[in-house]
């Protein structure tokens, strides 16, 4: 059995790129991605799964075509496959993200901002 437990701060003292979500852990098929935003990112959306957003620290703000939603620590938003959305943060934010392995962090939106996939921390 390969257990053990991983520190969320110190993870996130490793990442200093934006929006570069990295990997900390796999559970079946899915990934557990831990990533610093700032700023805004781009309109996407995932044709083929649902993406959880949790905040840790900070606040981010999830625009959609129809409402805006704003998450604090300890709040989520799991976004419906196929649903397009574009999330900012006015401040450095820590989030962690939670989809199937090998989803790219731009989902059909091929630009500067998508990042490698599959790296670790």
């Amino acid at each position: 059995m390969n257990t053990k437990k991983i520190n969320l701060n110190k993870k996130f003292n490793k990442i200093s790129d934006y929006w570069s979500p990295k990997v900390i852990a796999e559970m079946n098929d899915y990934q557990f991605k831990l990533a610093k935003v700032k700023d805004e990112f781009i309109w996407h959306k995932h044709d083929n799964t649902d993406e959880t957003f949790i905040v840790i620290n900070g606040t981010l703000t999830i625009e959609f075509k129809t409402e805006t939603v704003m998450l604090g620590p300890g709040e989520m938003i799991v976004v419906p496959k196929g649903v397009e959305h574009k999330p900012r943060a006015d401040q450095e934010c820590n989030i962690m993200l939670i989809e199937p392995r090998g989803v790219t962090n731009t989902g059909d939106s091929e630009s500067e901002m998508t990042a490698e996939n599959d790296v670790w921390v």
